[in-house]
């Protein structure tokens, strides 16, 4: 995402408050300068963030042109010069969708950068911030012969509330968008749903993501209503799907159900129930399609392969099945596990 040429060209600083409560916004007179120090610690804080692989796109209901941010941003990318007028918009746009009672004024920020990186092209990205959240820093001055603390409050450079950075790469898409919303509330949904107005893009790492948690759904849902399954077969079920995705570039669900599921019968309910998934999940799922590695690597993360015995014991279970056996005698029911080293 960031190249060694990435910079800042442009930022232009606002204050929104909240709708609800009458707040208002506070817009400045002009884009800001920034010196070479500020502009190092800016962009690390606007960038650094963005981790996720996940991608989305604008996108409107009735016709994307009608999606206020994606037509803002759009005029910025037709003319640099352009960023202040359209921050202006922006910021009385957020202002409009920040009706909620728990959303909390703060800086907005709208930042123009050069050469970002986008699967491997070099375009030019609109960034949108918003810091809402004040950490306490202390400041230690010299007094006389003395010092003295005092305690201020300030933005954490290293903490992001939310963001958003729209690169100028696939416009008749609704351009490719990643987003940050580290707030966790209930009024969360207005950055993404109502100020954005955003879908997740239909690629690799949509595709990865959503066929390994319909899998998973499959597994620990689907599958024992139709058959009796133990946990540890469920453990060994999830774990050749984890080893396919990570071992395959590619995804073929013929290979995936002969290679992972194996049983007709069980391959046969696991047809029934993607369909079922598909529908209401408005999800079409794809025959095959490139897998993601970092898709893969997150949802590898909810893949606890774990049978949780009361609450004495817990077996995590990462290799051969067939080193697990499951039994019941006088004492009760038990697991008898076969290993080779003790660590």
């Amino acid at each position: 995402m960031i190249t060694e040429t990435t910079d800042i060209e442009s930022v232009a600083i606002h204050v929104v408050g909240n709708k609800a409560e009458d707040g208002g916004y506070a817009l400045s007179k002009s884009a800001i300068e920034l010196d070479d120090e500020i502009k190092e610690i800016m962009m690390d804080y606007f960038l650094s963030s963005f981790k996720s692989g996940e991608l989305y796109n604008f996108y409107h209901d009735s016709e994307l042109s009608y999606n206020e941010v994606c037509d803002y941003v759009a005029k910025i990318f037709d003319d640099s010069s352009q960023l202040f007028e359209q921050s202006v918009n922006l910021t009385k746009h957020l202002y409009e969708n920040s009706s909620h009672p728990n959303i909390k004024s703060g800086e907005f920020y709208v930042v123009l950068f050069h050469d970002c990186q986008v699967e491997g092209e070099k375009v030019d990205a609109v960034g949108l911030f918003k810091s809402e959240n004040k950490d306490p820093f202390l400041k230690v001055k010299r007094d006389g012969d003395n010092f003295r603390v005092e305690c201020d409050r300030g933005i954490n450079p290293r903490k992001m509330d939310k963001g958003c950075l729209v690169f100028n790469y696939e416009r008749e898409n609704g351009f490719v968008v990643k987003v940050i919303d580290n707030t966790n509330h209930t009024e969360a949904h207005y950055w993404t749903d109502d100020f954005l107005h955003i879908k997740q893009r239909q690629d690799k790492y949509y595709n990865t993501h959503n066929v390994m948690s319909m899998y998973k759904n499959f597994v620990t849902k689907g599958l024992p209503q139709q058959f009796e399954v133990s946990k540890a077969d469920q453990a060994d079920l999830l774990n050749r799907s984890v080893k396919f995705f990570k071992e395959n570039e590619n995804f073929e669900m013929q290979n995936f159900e002969d290679s992972v599921i194996q049983q007709p019968e069980v391959i046969q309910q696991f047809q029934t129930f993607k369909d079922t998934y598909s529908r209401d999940n408005d999800f079409e799922i794809p025959e095959s399609f490139d897998i993601s590695d970092s898709a893969v690597k997150k949802q590898s993360r909810a893949f606890k392969s774990v049978i949780k015995l009361d609450k004495n014991f817990h077996i995590y279970v990462h290799g051969n099945r067939n080193l697990i056996e499951q039994g019941e005698d006088e004492k009760g029911k038990f697991y008898k596990v076969y290993y080779k080293e003790e660590e």
